[in-house]
Formats: C-alpha cells, sequence, structure tokens
C-alpha cells in the first residue's frame, strides 16, 4: 500500500493523458495528480490541418497545459519520461526527478514510424502536433516564394512539389489542404496556381486500406481527383534524399523530384514501453500493452493504460479521438472507483461515425458509418464535434465562439479557388447558407427539445449549442 501523499501519475499529455487528468480533478479525487508532458502546449490532432491553413487559431488547436489546467487540482511537470519502474513503482525524468507514485496512467501515444526507410527521418516533415503544423506552414510559404523568384522551370517545378507519403486519413487529409490552399497562397505572391503539384504515394494499390474509414473511398477519391492530387500506387519507398523520393514501382526504380516531403505512412509505440518487464503474452504485434477490459495491465493492477501505445484485443478500439477521450474518461472513473474500494467498471467505447477533412471548409461525416453528410455541412458537423471536445468549458466556448463568428462573417478564412471566382454576393449566399445550416439545429431543439437530444446526443452538438447560448445571454 503506497503512502497517502504519493500521487496518482498520468504519462503523456494526448487526448487521454488530458482528459484523464481533467476528469479527476473535476471528480474530487482524493489523491494527488501529476501530468508529466514534453511539450507545454496539447495539440488537438485532428484539427492541426486547419492550424496548418489558418482555418482556426493556435490558441483554439494548440493551447498551453498552463492555461488548460488553471484552477485545476493538476500539477504539470514538463519534462521528459526517461524510465518507468513498474516494480518499485517510480518515475525518472531527464531533470534528473524521481516521483514514486500510488496509481499510474500511461498515455504516451505514439511516435512516427519510418520503416527503417534511410534519410525518411532527416528530410521529411511530420504533422503530429502543433510545432510541426507550424513548421511545415512556414517551410511551404519559403518554398513558394523561392519559386516566384526561381529562374528556370525545372527549379520551380521541384519547388512547387509537394510529396505526401502514406494514403492512410493522414495524408489523405493533408493532401486535399494544401490542394486547396497552395493555390490560394501562390496567386498572392503573383504566381500559376496550375504550377502546383501535390502527390500522394502509397505502398498498395488502395487507399485507406485496412482503416475504419475504408467506407469513405469512393468519397475521398471522387475529391482528390477533384482537386487534381496525383496518385502514385504501388509505390514502394526505398530512400529519401534531400531533394527527391526514390521509390519502386512494378519492380522498376524511379525518383520524384519534390521541393516538400511529408512522412504520413505510419506510427509505433512510444520505445519506453518496449522497456516495461511486462510479458510477450501481454504485447501485440506491434507491440502495444494488452489491457483488461477495465484498462488495467493484467500483471501490475495499479497501472493503466490507454490510446495508442494499449489494445483490448477482445474489444479493440480505432485510434482516433473519440475513442481516447471515452477511455480518458473512464480511466478516472475507475481511479475514483479503485480509491473507494469499489470494484472497477470495463470501458464501454460508443462510436458513432467518422470525420475526415477533405479540403479547405469540406469534409465529410459518415454518422454511424451509415449515412454520409458531405461538403460544407459535413464541414460544419466536422468542426462543432471536435469543438464540443476541447480540453476545459471555458477554452471549449471561447473557440466555439470563435469559430461561430468566422464561419458566419467569412473571417480568418483562406478562400478555395472556387470561392475566389465568386462574385461577392455569390459569396454573400455561402454566408446565408452556413448560417442556415448552423440556424437548423437551433430551430429544432426549440421545437422538440427532447428528439433533438435523443438523435444528436453522440456528437455532442447539444450541449454545444447550450453552452452558446448560455455566452450569447451572459453577453
Amino acid at each position: 500500500m503506497q503512502p497517502a501523499s504519493h500521487p496518482t501519475i498520468i504519462l503523456g499529455g494526448g487526448f487521454v493523458g488530458l482528459f484523464t487528468a481533467l476528469h479527476l480533478s473535476q471528480q474530487n479525487y482524493p489523491h494527488p495528480i501529476v501530468l508529466i508532458e514534453q511539450r507545454d502546449r496539447f495539440s488537438f490532432k485532428p484539427l492541426l490541418y486547419e492550424l496548418l491553413s489558418g482555418e482556426l487559431h493556435s490558441d483554439q488547436v494548440y493551447p498551453r497545459y498552463k492555461e488548460l489546467l488553471s484552477g485545476s487540482r493538476v500539477m504539470v511537470v514538463q519534462d521528459t519520461v526517461k524510465s518507468i519502474d513498474l516494480l518499485d513503482q517510480n518515475i525518472t525524468v531527464a531533470s534528473g526527478q524521481r516521483y514514486a507514485y500510488r496509481n499510474l496512467v500511461l498515455a504516451l501515444g505514439s511516435q512516427t514510424a519510418y520503416f527503417n526507410t534511410p534519410g525518411a527521418n532527416q528530410y521529411t516533415f511530420s504533422l503530429t502536433n502543433g510545432a510541426e503544423a507550424i513548421a511545415l506552414r512556414k517551410h511551404l510559404r519559403h518554398r513558394l516564394h523561392q519559386a516566384i523568384q526561381a529562374k528556370t522551370v525545372e527549379e520551380r517545378r521541384y519547388l512547387l512539389t509537394v510529396a505526401i507519403i502514406g494514403a492512410g486519413p493522414a495524408g489523405i487529409e493533408l493532401a486535399c489542404t494544401l490542394a486547396d490552399l497552395l493555390p490560394i497562397w501562390y496567386d498572392e505572391l503573383g504566381g500559376d496556381s496550375d504550377e502546383i503539384r501535390i502527390v500522394l504515394v502509397n505502398r498498395s494499390r488502395d487507399i485507406l486500406q485496412g482503416d475504419i474509414n475504408s467506407q469513405l473511398r469512393c468519397t475521398v477519391q471522387r475529391s482528390l481527383k477533384h482537386r487534381q492530387v496525383e496518385l502514385l500506387f504501388d509505390a514502394a519507398v526505398n530512400a529519401i534524399h534531400p531533394d527527391q523520393v526514390q521509390y519502386q514501382q512494378q519492380q522498376q526504380s524511379h525518383t520524384l523530384s519534390t521541393g516538400t516531403i511529408v512522412w504520413t505512412a505510419g506510427s509505433s509505440p512510444n520505445p519506453l514501453l518496449t522497456e516495461l518487464p511486462i510479458a510477450a503474452e501481454y504485447r501485440d504485434q506491434r507491440g502495444r500493452l494488452i489491457v483488461k477490459p477495465t484498462l488495467q495491465l493484467p500483471e501490475f493492477p495499479e497501472v493503466f493504460a490507454a490510446g495508442d501505445c494499449a489494445t483490448d484485443r477482445e474489444h479493440p478500439q480505432p485510434p482516433t479521438a473519440q475513442v481516447a477521450y471515452q477511455q480518458g474518461r473512464a480511466i478516472a472513473q475507475n481511479l475514483k472507483l479503485q480509491a473507494a474500494g469499489k470494484p472497477l467498471l470495463p470501458v464501454q467505447v460508443h462510436l458513432r461515425g467518422t470525420l475526415m477533412k477533405l479540403g479547405l471548409n469540406e469534409s465529410v461525416a459518415n454518422l454511424f458509418n451509415k449515412v454520409q453528410i458531405k461538403g460544407q455541412p459535413g464541414h460544419l458537423l466536422r468542426q462543432a464535434t471536435y469543438l464540443e471536445l476541447l480540453p476545459t468549458p471555458t477554452h471549449n466556448i471561447r473557440a466555439t465562439a470563435e469559430w461561430l463568428t468566422d464561419e458566419l462573417l467569412q473571417r480568418h478564412r483562406p478562400l478555395t479557388p472556387m470561392q475566389l471566382r465568386q462574385t461577392p454576393f455569390l459569396r454573400g449566399i455561402t454566408a446565408i447558407a452556413a448560417s442556415l445550416i448552423l440556424a437548423t439545429p437551433l430551430v429544432w431543439r426549440a421545437a422538440q427539445p427532447q428528439q433533438f437530444h435523443q438523435a444528436l446526443s453522440w456528437s455532442g452538438v447539444p450541449t454545444l449549442l447550450d453552452r452558446i447560448t448560455l455566452v450569447s445571454k451572459d453577453e
């Protein structure tokens, strides 16, 4: 039995870690709570494309932990975990400090997997956190400025070519976003937007292979074709160089000259997990930890694990934000039950469909994997759903109010090439349409409140509208 002063330590400030900490703080958890995270900001990963494009602001998508956890009982330690001693129940960080724990939550997430591809780690960009999104935006802007000053067609073509490795959800969402965004940026500089080239390099023949979004394949293919994104299928990348991608296709070697390479081809669990004294039978083929239905480690019941670094064999879940959010809440509930000496509950995750960004101000929402809502309505539903998941009520309300204002007034939003060709009258019609889309649920809620909440409770929209209404009353 650990002394009363020993805290519950949460390793990792992603969705699972942050929401576990917040729920514990809100539930009057009797023990100290310590969150150890090496970065100073929380990255809302599904909305990093909006941070890259400027559709949302950094304080909406990339807020500081200090602000998110202000006034809570959570102590944040900004440091890097160096070792985890499950036997003696303590954590050592890079500064040399050692922390003993009562309970431990492993929410270390994953890291980019390069599959031993030469040069991939050195010469490609990732898009897994806010800092990487900002770095990629700065790099792309620089490439466009260089292209304007290029003296030859070959040099300009190289600078204006973007290669994205991997045609999973991340690669597709990025390709669609850049296919809309880069022509706008280049037009502003006086360049010819038709020269922008986005190439999606995929190892297999099918996009979204084995992914939860595979049912959206036809919709995604149409979106990529509409944006003239080039697809290289059956292309196995052999090596990455500073200015080119080397790949094998149909038993022949090829090279793609490109000024920007983004790697979205896969992920692997945090390497710290490999050092844990966990039996092989409690690890899967990817190295993730096998957990019980309560999200506890079978050999260490005081330790919980979730998110990208763990899986339940009986009820595997996709590595999405909605799953991580629910797991964080469930871990907090079980920690409180454990502290009270009560039986723990198996975690029940409810999947409500999938959301994918398919360009600027355009998305597809696949509700319960049965109904697809596309285009601008899909974009509004995706934004509203994700904004509802923002970590704290204060941050949630502020970000939502800003987003609604921007949507209705068309502020801070890059216009797509199609929108740029519209007259002010047509853009006004678009704004009115957005207003009507947002007004419809308000009318429905007023007329049939019970049916409204039952039908849309999965998305968080009812709670979102309740909070917006409160903000309006306060103002």
